[in-house]
């Protein structure tokens, strides 16, 4: 190879190679393919490199997101003290995500609450194989339907046409937060012809959602979850870039107005009538060990003032205490503040209100049952039973109801004994006269068949 001994050009001043042209030129014969060609030089190969994955990544959407890689990623969250769970589930993720970037196949969705680190990962992706040379789009919903829609004038527009098979056929799509946009049926179409298309074609495609995977629309679902295609894999954790800040201060929580209720301080009435004294011992005993190892869903039962809020409050009491993230909230104000939330001057969307509630660590629903049964209400109930029921996410939840009266949907989940355990305590209020007599299992409000299955001497 000839080179200048002039330092000047693009490559390195001190190559000894190319003296500082940046390009060399092989010395061959005339009849060989190389002659009066000219090559980088290796010195300049590093910097031509960085400069294509830089216009790749600004072509790509990525230029914003250059910092989200896989060594940026936390996989034990910024400084939170998450349970043991949550931190496996996190450091999981990271994990799939690891491998599905160094071998891209199918369709990988990462579902969860805002900042639990999912966009994060999924950038990670985007960003490893950008490093290997693929070319990646990555783009949000409410964006790429915008982006198509400038192109949009009818089914022939050359315009649109290109910008969809663009997006169509690029050989990684990221589509980071599916679900938030406007679910008109021309975006719902457009998302379900991409998307199906990717599926079909088993082109590699990562997709974040804040919702499960039930609450998408039936045909993009039915894609989503063929397991011989895609994988979903919720993401437990908390807002990762709360970095440890507590639920407590989050402004609908409520369970600063009940820190007073602990174990401690639970009174287990030994003036009641043996059977009622046992029967609040064993709910004391149950709301104890769940608070130990909070799994699956914990319901109570019981006439109010009968200790079930106070049980609640203090297994989210001691979940706190242990590091943990607890949600406290009534239903009728849980309801209050998701439809504040629609108000034009509220301070937080809807969509991030219901991510923070349905994806809570640990979540206590008092008073099921007490709320408005508008359609409304009953439909935003449903979507956060069915949220954590699918994701299998800690619940404890309280009624004076009989399970007859609350919404069949919910009462079915309820019911679910590998999911759920329900408890009916039979004491009667703490305060205030007994208006009537002791009543017996068989009779307590209703409770007969709850009894027969999961309550009073069921160990």
């Amino acid at each position: 190879m000839s080179y200048s001994d002039k330092h000047y050009g693009n490559g390195d001043p001190d190559c000894p190679i190319c003296g500082g042209l940046g390009y060399v030129r092989y010395d061959v014969p005339d009849d060989h393919e190389y002659f009066g060609k000219v090559f980088n030089c290796e010195c300049r190969e590093a910097k031509v490199r960085r400069e294509r994955i830089e216009y790749l990544r600004r072509l790509g959407g990525l230029a914003h997101l250059a910092d989200k890689t896989f060594d940026t990623f936390r996989p034990e969250g910024l400084g939170m003290t998450l349970p043991q769970k949550h931190r496996d589930n996190l450091r999981g993720a990271y994990q799939r995500a690891l491998e599905f970037a160094e071998n891209p196949e199918g369709l990988l969705i990462f579902t969860g609450g805002y900042g639990c680190g999912k966009t994060h990962l999924a950038a990670a992706i985007a960003n490893e194989r950008l490093e290997r040379g693929d070319k990646v789009l990555f783009v949000t919903a409410p964006d790429l339907l915008d982006h198509l829609r400038t192109g949009f004038g009818s089914e022939e527009d050359e315009g649109y046409n290109e910008r969809f098979e663009e997006v169509r056929d690029v050989p990684l799509l990221v589509l980071d937060d599916l679900g938030i946009e406007s679910p008109t049926p021309w975006a719902t179409e457009k998302l379900y012809q991409l998307l199906n298309y990717r599926y079909n074609a088993k082109l590699p495609t990562v997709i974040t959602t804040n919702y499960s995977l039930e609450e998408l629309e039936l045909r993009v679902r039915s894609r989503l979850s063929d397991p011989d295609i895609a994988e979903t894999y919720p993401i437990l954790a908390p807002d990762y870039r709360r970095g440890g800040v507590s639920a407590e201060m989050s402004d609908f929580n409520s369970l600063s107005l009940y820190t007073h209720m602990t174990f401690d301080n639970f009174d287990l009435r030994y003036d009641l009538p043996r059977e009622q004294q046992a029967n609040l011992q064993r709910a004391y005993e149950l709301a104890l060990q769940y608070a130990e190892h909070p799994q699956g869903w914990l319901v109570f039962l019981g006439d109010y003032g009968c200790g079930k809020t106070h049980l609640a409050a203090a297994i989210a009491n001691s979940f706190v205490n242990e590091g943990g993230e607890a949600l406290f909230i009534t239903v009728p104000d849980l309801l209050d503040h998701l439809r504040a939330a629609f108000a034009p001057n509220s301070h937080t969307s809807y969509d991030k209100r219901f991510s923070e509630i349905k994806s809570a660590q640990l979540l206590v629903l008092d008073d099921i049952g007490t709320e408005s049964a508008t359609p409304w209400a009953r439909e935003k109930l449903y979507q956060l039973f069915n949220y954590r029921y699918n994701a299998q996410l800690p619940t404890v939840m309280t009624t004076s109801h009989k399970l007859d009266e609350l919404d069949p949907r919910l009462v079915t989940r309820m019911r679910d004994k590998r999911m759920s355990r329900i408890y009916a305590i039979l004491a009667p209020a703490y305060l205030g006269e007994r208006t009537a007599p002791p009543r017996s299992p068989g009779g307590y409000g209703g409770y007969q068949d709850d009894y027969s299955s999961y309550g009073y001497g069921d160990e």
